[in-house]
């Protein structure tokens, strides 16, 4: 092993593993003490009192906790085999010098270790050391006496006190005759203890005090002091202080004109004035009576949950119905279930092994690369949260806030959404997130204006400053001056008005101004969906996502199962078109029954329609199911992911020979929803095969600018009204014209006023927009002309960027 600390046993004896799999897992049962902040390193106390120090890959402190997901916390009680880490071995292996995982017997008084096997593959489970014990001589050392001497010191490396400084310091001071400790805040270690200074915590800029009492005290703290500031080759440079700035202050961090971007995840425009909500963390008692006690507590939580969600379901339409049965699917989840017996088995309280349980799961959601996967994260913390505050006897206590609230938050559960009372709550910003979030699900159907992926700079907002909220401009506005706060609040009560109109006109069928026929559907995910959407007028759906069906369960739905969803829909439409968008699933998507390995950028990986193609059964299946829904033609046929005419092709076979399986002899259009620019590129050659192309404006923008509209590093760029962007749809709407048929728009662009103007103009005649604001784009359609619609999307494709897109639009709206 060619890390000195390690090969020369500078921590103490061990073995060196070269991974193949992505999870590190408990050698022996124990308590973890020390869990590194970065997650590459973990120390497990044997209840035979030896610490066991697991460090994946060398230096891999400097990868910042990149690709590290830990299963546990410190303080938890593990048993042998239960997963410690799960970690993305790629990168790793880019990442580090090597991949190689010491697992050290760190020095312990009583116990030495032998070898129990020769080199060569270990898989887990298998011995891999013993620990035997050794006589220890009693020599009591002598107390140290003399004057205390003690120094401050600023750390200076940039990853803290990890396992390779911690072994150093040890070293460094041994030859001297002195007692030497470490001491951060009200916490202190001897540096005799790496595992001790390991715990401590020490992170790059903390202040410690080095300490020593003995006969060369002042000798061992200098050279203490010395090696610590010297950095040990690990030296990194000041990060600037993070402070809350008043409103004026503010201004200096953001950007000049105090405008913040972000991402929208529900239109809107609000004025109001900050007000911050931070989540608080639920102490949970560690301590456990029996296991039979302890998991009747957890059952019985469990069941008051249920009662809850039960009520909840009853009462909730559209997407918060659909949210809640969801949560109530992942209540009685087996796995779930089965963690948290196993983890009340191994000693743990109800609480703790829930969360043991939880955790996990979310953690890997947020590291599997893929936004939407990590969003899903937020759905297991509100179970969680929920069942632990069941089991503490306490209610979640409710979010008292003044009228005109504009709610800032690092991040939001579900439920905590579903309990604000939009009279007082106007609008909503997130420095986390992202727009497919159930949280940003929720806020569109509320009608509640937010924006996600703002980023730590909305930490910096203080309490009370004024807001002008834009979520269809993406943009925050901090501390406006009184003409901007007067024509945004005007603007406010006339779209109130606009929208009561709209509402009360919302049953009649679609037409441009001039007579021109433009379809307004909506988006579905479930029969909740549904009636709401006929309920605001839209005249079908051009977009069902059957997603819902598939997910959080262990085996894939049956024939008969899809079919009667796919029917009870239909039936809520009412003969209304339904478009049904095959499976898009993929090796980002957490579906138990379906082999699909983890991808290192699963977003251009084995998704959408691929996966159909990969699992035969699977699509015959849904196809099958899509065709017994009666009448038959009312559903249509969408492929999701297509990137060139021959997977359109190899549906259309599977399709047609279906039918004839059936003898279904009426005509089941099969379409394309355009996602890819190889597609919009290819529109003309795609329309020659297919009956329809729609547009997933929200995916088709990601790839096209190269940017994950979930990352909040790049997500105030992305914008669907980018001319790239544009060009791309109007590419799409001539390709389809050419062989007569027509282009739709399913994706977020289709719920945006501003963005709908110009769709049409570039030659979009069918919509698909969320079903709360179905009505406002009935209404702002109505009052169109084509011509007028015509010239506004040539000068937007005239326009160099995005933002000169959206002045153009503001201005033809105004």
């Amino acid at each position: 092993m060619s890390d000195p600390v390690f090969a020369q046993r500078m921590l103490g004896d061990g073995v060196a593993i070269d991974p193949t799999g992505d999870c590190l897992y408990a050698p022996c049962d124990g308590e973890v003490t020390v869990l590194q902040p970065s997650g590459h390193a973990i120390t497990i106390l044997a209840g035979e009192g030896a610490e066991i120090l697991m460090h994946i890959g060398l230096d891999t402190v400097a990868m910042n906790g990149q690709g590290f997901g830990p299963c546990v916390q410190v303080g938890d009680r593990v048993r042998k085999g239960d997963p410690l880490i799960r970690f993305d071995l790629d990168a790793v292996v880019c990442g580090a010098p090597s991949a190689v995982t010491p697992v050290v017997l760190l020095e312990t008084p009583g116990y030495t270790l032998a070898r129990t096997r020769d080199d060569g593959l270990v898989v887990p489970g298998e011995a891999i050391f013993t620990l035997e014990p050794r006589a220890v001589a009693e020599t009591a050392r002598e107390p140290s006496t003399g004057e205390t001497v003690e120094r401050s010191v600023v750390v200076p490396l940039v990853h803290g006190i990890h396992a390779r400084p911690a072994a150093r310091i040890r070293d460094a001071v041994t030859c001297y005759r002195a007692e030497v400790s470490i001491a951060k805040a009200s916490q202190t270690a001897s540096v005799r203890s790496p595992v001790g200074l390991l715990a401590l915590g020490i992170r790059f800029g903390d202040e410690i005090t080095l300490s020593a009492q003995g006969e060369q005290a002042e000798d061992a703290v200098a050279t203490l002091a010395a090696l610590i500031e010297s950095g040990m080759g690990e030296k990194g440079h000041a990060p600037a202080p993070v402070t809350t700035l008043t409103a004026k202050q503010a201004l200096t961090a953001l950007p000049t004109d105090g405008k913040l971007p972000g991402v929208t995840a529900a239109p809107g425009l609000s004025v109001g004035h900050a007000r911050r909500f931070k989540l608080a963390e639920i102490e949970v008692d560690p301590a456990a009576t029996s296991v039979e006690e302890e998991q009747a507590r957890l059952d019985a939580a469990r069941s008051t949950l249920a009662a809850r969600l039960e009520r909840e379901v009853q009462h909730a339409h559209g997407p918060q119905r659909a949210i809640v049965e969801a949560h109530r699917a992942m209540l009685d989840d087996a796995g779930l279930l089965g963690a948290a017996a196993a983890a009340i088995r191994g000693g743990a309280s109800a609480g703790h092994g829930w969360r043991e349980a939880i955790r996990p799961q979310a953690e890997a959601l947020r590291a599997s690369g893929d936004a939407r996967l990590a969003e899903r994260a937020d759905d297991l913390l509100d179970l969680e949260r929920r069942i632990l505050l069941i089991l503490a006897g306490r209610e979640e206590a409710p979010l008292a806030l003044p009228p005109q609230t504009i709610l800032l938050a690092q991040d939001l559960l579900p439920s905590q959404l579903m309990a604000l009372d939009p009279a007082n709550v106007v609008g909503i910003c997130v420095e986390r997130g992202g727009p497919t979030s159930h949280v940003a699900i929720l806020a569109a159907s509320m009608g509640l204006p937010t924006l996600v992926a703002l980023g730590p700079v909305l930490g910096q907002i203080e309490e009370g400053t004024a807001l002008i909220l834009d979520a269809g401009a993406a943009q925050l506005h901090v501390a406006p001056d009184a003409k901007a706060l007067d024509a945004a609040q005007q603007t406010v009560a006339e779209r109130a008005a606009r929208r009561a109109a709209a509402q009360a006109a919302a049953d009649k069928t679609c037409h441009m101004a001039d007579g021109t026929r433009i379809e307004v559907f909506a988006n579905l995910g479930s029969r909740a969906d549904a009636e709401l959407a006929v309920a605001n007028g839209a005249e079908g759906s051009g977009l069902l996502r059957t997603e819902f069906l598939f997910l959080d369960r262990d085996t894939a739905p049956s024939v008969d199962e899809q079919a009667a969803d796919y029917q009870a829909i239909a039936d809520v439409l009412a003969g209304r078109p339904l478009i049904v968008r095959l499976l898009d699933i993929g090796g980002d998507k957490p579906a138990p029954y379906l082999p699909i390995p983890t991808e290192e950028n699963p977003a251009l990986g084995l998704r959408g329609i691929r996966v159909g193609f990969a699992h035969p059964q699977l699509l015959e299946d849904q196809i099958r199911a899509i065709l017994k829904v009666q009448p038959i033609g009312q559903c249509r046929i969408m492929v999701p992911m297509v990137a060139c005419v021959d997977e359109l092709r190899r549906v259309r076979t599977v399709l047609d020979r279906l039918r004839a399986e059936m003898g279904i002899t009426d005509i089941v259009e099969l379409g394309v929803m355009v996602e890819t620019p190889a597609a919009a590129v290819t529109a003309d050659l795609l329309a020659a095969e297919a009956d329809f192309l729609s547009i997933g404006t929200n995916d088709l923008t990601q790839y096209a600018l190269a940017m994950d509209r979930g990352n909040a590093a790049v997500a105030g760029a992305i914008d669907g009204l980018h001319p790239a962007v544009l060009r791309m749809i109007g590419e799409t709407a001539r390709g389809a014209n050419r062989h007569g048929r027509w282009t739709g728009v399913c994706g977020g662009l289709a719920s945006d006023p501003l963005a709908v103007p110009i769709l049409i103009g570039l030659g979009v005649t069918e919509l698909s927009a969320t079903p709360a604001i179905v009505p406002e784009i009935k209404a702002l359609v109505s009052s169109l002309t084509f011509e007028d619609t015509r010239a506004l999307a040539v000068a937007a494709l005239a326009c160099a960027t995005a933002a000169d897109v959206r002045k153009l639009a503001r201005e033809f709206t105004a």
